[in-house]
């Protein structure tokens, strides 16, 4: 089981981050926009970053999911162990609600909200909410700032809902309304408000 990859940050997307380890093997490893938005800033200074990890091992193909906060393994891990929950939909549950709000929403019972995410029904939602609302314990933390917006927020955002399954064409109808309402919208914000909207 690999707990961790340290290492330079060699290229990052808001779905993915490649990782180059001293021993000059590079891990790429599958991420949330929470920890995309941290990682961000160790991209453009070049720094050396560790990215807490997640194995799942299938048949057809290793995947490694990264974590800049042991909080957000943690529900990662607790999300997938829900039945009807996979990896990927506990990827798209962390990216569009912050970890914290998340916690609070299971606790609280809201069904309404998890239905909101894409791939979320009713009966998957409950379960989460029996399964979970034990396990977690949310705190009043505030949630993470948005990533800094450059002049290719449009296409990365894009990219991300696109990585995440998103057929293009609606992706880039959603993203461009948001865009038209708020140009200056960030990274995250944008895939975030176009996750609840697709």
């Amino acid at each position: 089981m690999i707990e961790y990859v340290k290492g330079a940050l060699m290229e990052l997307t808001p779905t993915d981050a490649v990782v180059e380890t001293a021993g000059g093997v590079a891990y790429s490893l599958s991420i949330t926009l929470p920890t995309y938005t941290v990682l961000e800033e160790a991209l453009s200074a070049h720094a050396t970053v560790k990215l807490l990890c997640h194995e799942v091992i299938r048949e057809d193909a290793w995947l490694l999911y990264g974590f800049t906060e042991e909080r957000e393994r943690a529900l990662f891990r607790l999300l997938i162990g829900v039945s009807g929950v996979g990896a990927s939909t506990a990827r798209i549950m962390l990216s569009s609600i912050p970890v914290a709000e998340l916690e609070q929403v299971i606790v609280a019972g809201d069904t309404r909200r998890l239905k909101a995410v894409k791939g979320i029904g009713a009966k998957t939602a409950e379960r989460v909410i029996v399964d979970l609302k034990d396990k977690v314990h949310p705190s009043d933390d505030a949630t993470l700032p948005l990533a800094t917006a450059d002049s290719e927020v449009f296409e990365e955002a894009l990219a991300a809902l696109v990585m995440l399954g998103f057929p293009k064409p609606a992706s880039q109808k959603v993203l461009k309304k948001l865009f038209e309402a708020e140009p200056a919208i960030k990274v995250e914000s944008a895939i975030r408000k176009a996750l609840a909207m697709l």
